[in-house]
């Protein structure tokens, strides 16, 4: 994506995220009277909590530090409340609208206008509040789905393969050393023949990575065919030429728009991310072209990260994708959105002869939060004719 274009999108994201908070600025500063000192905490802390995740961004680029971290964290769980306290919002609203008609206001706080307010400012904070932290516990409490699939192709000397997958890992602040860890025990404990990872392995930025070593967690995956990944987009957004180049020096064999035989028996077909020609100006290969020389006779297993387009697969004989990408919203009601634009924004689902699996993901982006699923790493034992 050029400069101009990157300027431009980020200053309406921006433009978009200040009024949004304004708003719920204008309607919070209504709790607090004039000239009091609840009024000037208020009015700190909300900008405070506005600005942390947009200036924890710049300065994990200038100055990589506790400080960066902290407002990072602090930001991040900002951006989920910010978008529960809009939901708040509007369902205050509606209930205003309500007693437009209705009156039953008065029925709080004794009927004092100042003081319903404050009961429904603690009402909402409190109850966004519980969202959170709930939503946080979810967000580590990864699970493991297995699905057992078959493929009418018979594989010389393999009756049978064990995938371990995982996409959208997010490596970064706040997924760090100690998820890391947890996700390669995880992943060495269902006992692999191969690993794979659909993309966005990294967060953006990868100083955060370096500088906490996580690559050395990644080397202690094991899995005797090997540990192959993709690039998704978040690999694009932060400079994917580095993110390759670090992931690949550390145990992880990058697929970018080809393929691999693994275990010499199965073709691996590792798509780029389709945002790639907005990111770099150069268009990812297409399937006609990536399955130039393949033996369809053979099992086909694809990582594509965004799960568009699946009948073109399914046209073009692959037996299994695994993709990811949608988080399947993540935070409760997005995963409504997800449903509606991806044909499968989660799950199993079998179109002709093709099997598609959709993870949920690991990690998270944005907010350390999970309110409409689980985090999760997929199992597949795949068997094979005799």
């Amino acid at each position: 994506m050029k400069s101009y274009q990157l300027l431009v999108f980020f200053s309406v994201i921006l433009t978009v995220y200040a009024l949004l908070n304004w708003l719920l600025f204008s309607n919070g500063l209504q709790v607090f009277p004039q000239g009091t000192r609840a009024r000037i905490w208020f009015i700190w802390v909300f900008w405070l909590l506005v600005s942390a995740y947009p200036m924890a961004r710049v300065l994990e680029r200038v100055w990589l530090s506790p400080v960066s971290d902290l407002l990072t964290w602090i930001g991040s769980f900002w951006l989920a409340a910010f978008f529960y306290f809009l939901l708040a919002l509007l369902v205050v609203d509606l209930f205003r609208l309500v007693n437009w008609v209705f009156p039953f206001f008065h029925l709080l706080a004794g009927g004092d206008p100042s003081k319903a307010r404050l009961v429904i400012f603690l009402i909402t904070t409190g109850a966004v509040a519980i969202v959170l932290i709930v939503g946080h516990v979810n967000a580590v409490r990864t699970k493991v789905t297995h699905y057992n699939l078959y493929i009418n192709k018979p594989v010389e000397s393999i009756d049978k393969l064990r995938i371990v997958a995982a996409s959208d890992i997010h490596l970064g602040t706040v997924i760090g050393p100690r998820r890391l860890g947890r996700l390669v025990k995880l992943i060495d404990e269902q006992k692999p023949d191969v690993v794979l990872f659909a993309g966005d392995v990294v967060d953006e930025d990868l100083a955060p990575v370096v500088r906490n070593d996580l690559g050395k967690l990644l080397l202690k995956i094991t899995a005797p065919m090997g540990v192959y990944a993709i690039t998704g987009n978040h690999e694009y957004i932060g400079g994917a030429a580095s993110a390759v180049k670090y992931l690949s020096d550390h145990g992880i064999q990058m697929v970018r728009d080809t393929s691999v035989l693994v275990g010499n028996s199965i073709i691996l077909i590792g798509r780029e991310d389709r945002d790639r020609g907005r990111f770099s100006g150069m268009e990812r290969k297409s399937m006609g072209t990536l399955l130039t020389g393949i033996d369809l006779s053979r099992p086909v297993i694809m990582l594509d990260h965004q799960p568009f387009n699946l009948q073109e697969a399914v046209d073009a004989g692959i037996d299994v994708q695994i993709s990811g990408h949608t988080h399947h919203g993540q935070i409760w009601p997005m995963n409504y959105i997800t449903r509606a634009i991806f044909e499968l924004s989660s799950g199993y689902l079998q179109k002709g002869k093709s099997h598609f699996i959709v993870s949920t993901g690991y990690g998270s982006w944005g907010p350390p939060v999970r309110t409409g699923n689980r985090p999760e790493i997929i199992v597949v034992d795949l068997t094979f004719a005799k």
